[in-house]
């Protein structure tokens, strides 16, 4: 798939001059902290140094009073406080962050998360008459609610409180709620609005402790939860988020609690936790107990305080993880076979595909695997309830959410962010939807947001990199949405004469390069799905390189190689 290749501005000459003095680092280093917003000593200090203490007062965001007013309240009177969260890896983290807290000084209280299929996402009505039934009287609702207004107006009627604590998008009407936590309200001034629903759920935490006197430190072991949830909901790694996640994979790799010790160690992972493997070794095991059977063994495991017990449950979970890809792996082959067999699904900007029988776990999951091969919006729908529900996702530059929003009036419900959605439907407008949305995005996405693009931060000769520059650059860390690992082009390079293309099926490309200004400076490299270009890179001709820099560990010997993303030939 052709590929474009974006590099960022530089930032200003004189402020990179002036910051690569004050750290007395090499100009490149401090063109690149200029690009992420950080221009001075100061700067660069909490940049490179996030401190907890940075973080915002909690009370600053709208309606935090009234919902610590109203937990102590419900303590006091010795309510029953019902912790009530999304089936994801966000809402099921925030749940058990939540509730492990709050049961260290109130034993009155449970965990509730809705049932994939049988109540879909968010607040449901069953879990309202769960409430009623157990006798809760407080709700607390974690990375969902916020467009939940009839649901809200049925619990007040049976005399339920909500307070909501939520990260989406709000409708133009807000639930009569006792407090609605969610920054992104237009009245709420708190200094940051890019929060993970988890990451409201340690506000409210941390706001009750606040009021409590309780010294922060309590807090401390539940950052790894939030970290988690942060990384697994790509929301951006700025501010609050990097401070949250710095200290998170802290926690992560000195005391993971038990149940994310036992996952780690069954996926024999013995090196230091990164961002990565949140997103890609914890996260999916998490995410799986609500994809396949039932997000509530996610919180039992991530609550677990028994070190057999939460070892047991992270083989549990692994298990179902193991089976989640099996049929996201079968879905994705059914889908791509559907779309080759038809001219028009090719050409459309966008993909809509149906199939009553498709998992309903997994759909989001294969949404994401057709864009690898079709880059463009894409929406993949099932059967579940008598109704049609899906997941979308997006390409960058792209809001899904606004697309789906110009078709609502054939939904009966919607809700997400700007790259990822979920929707309901009935049978009888699957095609109208399908028609509608590729009309709006087709004549609301531009050409260049339906070629994939590489960003680079900077082009640079090879000579630039050393180990201390790259020892610098490991601490821009930790790396995710608008602090992305940085990635450079570097132009020029000829192969040295023993580039060749490795591993099964010879997919991907071992380099041994030099650059042609500096022949004297000589690097390997690993270029993922790239083997196909070998035997053309064999030839001599210069090519360039858009890659990261990582380290490199073989027969015990530690090296840096260039971990490359594309390559264009330039003959």
């Amino acid at each position: 798939m052709e590929k474009r290749w974006i590099v960022l501005p530089k930032g200003d000459g004189l402020t990179t001059q002036n910051l690569s003095k004050a750290l007395s680092i090499d100009t490149p280093l401090a063109s690149l902290l200029v690009q992420r917003g950080v221009t001075n000593f100061e700067e660069a200090k909490n940049y490179f140094r996030p401190n907890l203490k940075q973080l915002h007062d909690p009370f600053l965001m709208k309606d935090m009073d009234k919902a610590v007013q109203r937990i102590e309240r419900a303590i006091s009177k010795k309510e029953k406080i019902l912790i009530y969260g999304d089936y994801d890896v966000d809402g099921t983290t925030a749940v058990a962050l939540v509730y492990s807290f709050l049961l260290e000084y109130y034993d009155q209280l449970d965990y509730y998360i809705p049932d994939r299929y049988d109540e879909g996402y968010g607040i449901s009505y069953k879990g309202i008459d769960y409430a009623e039934s157990e006798q809760f009287s407080l709700i607390i609702a974690l990375d969902c609610g916020i467009k939940a207004i009839e649901k809200i107006k049925y619990a007040n009627d049976k005399g339920i409180d909500f307070i909501i604590c939520d990260h989406h998008r709000p409708g133009k009407e807000i639930p009569d709620a006792v407090a609605v936590l969610d920054p992104k309200q237009e009245n709420c001034n708190y200094p940051y609005d890019e929060l993970s629903g988890c990451g409201i759920g340690f506000k409210l935490v941390q706001a009750f402790a606040g009021s409590r006197n309780i010294p922060f430190d309590k807090l401390t072991p539940l950052l790894d939860l939030t970290a988690i949830s942060i990384a697994c909901d790509i929301v951006p790694i700025t501010n609050e988020n990097r401070i949250l996640v710095h200290h998170g994979l802290k926690q992560l790799n000195t005391n993971p609690r038990k149940g994310i010790a036992g996952i780690l160690e069954i996926a024999k992972k013995t090196q230091t936790v990164t961002v990565n493997d949140l997103v890609f070794v914890i996260g999916p095991r998490i995410n799986a107990a609500g994809r396949l059977e039932h997000g509530k063994k996610a919180v039992e495991l991530l609550t677990s305080t028994n070190e057999d017990e939460a070892l047991q449950a992270g083989i549990d979970i692994s298990d179902t993880n193991t089976s989640r890809r099996e049929i996201d792996k079968s879905i994705t082959e059914e889908a791509l076979g559907i779309i080759r067999q038809n001219p028009d699904l090719i050409n459309a900007k966008t993909t809509v595909l149906y199939n009553e029988n498709w998992h309903k776990g997994v759909v989001g999951i294969v949404a994401s695997r057709l864009i690898e091969t079709y880059y463009r919006p894409t929406i993949i729908l099932t059967k579940s309830n008598g109704k049609v529900t899906g997941s979308a996702r997006s390409v960058k530059g792209f809001d899904v959410y606004n697309a789906i929003d110009a078709c609502k009036d054939l939904l009966d419900q919607f809700g997400g962010h700007k790259y990822a959605a979920g929707l309901t439907m009935s049978v009888e407008n699957i095609l109208g939807f399908q028609k509608k949305f590729e009309e709006v995005v087709a004549a609301t996405i531009t050409p260049e947001q339906l070629i994939p693009e590489i960003v680079a931060d900077a082009e640079i000769d090879l000579d630039i990199i050393t180990p201390k520059f790259y020892r610098i650059l490991q601490q821009f860390a930790p790396f995710g949405p608008q602090n992305m690992k940085p990635t450079f082009i570097t132009r020029g390079i000829v192969d040295n004469g023993f580039t060749k293309a490795v591993g099964v099926g010879e997919d991907h490309l071992k380099l041994d390069v030099v650059q042609n200004k500096n022949p004297n400076i000589r690097f390997s490299g690993i270029g993922f799905n790239l083997g196909f270009l070998a035997e053309e890179i064999s030839l001599g001709h210069p090519f360039d390189i858009i890659y990261t820099i990582e380290e490199n560990e073989w027969n015990g010997n530690v090296s840096l190689q260039l971990n490359v993303k594309d390559i264009h030939l330039t003959q």
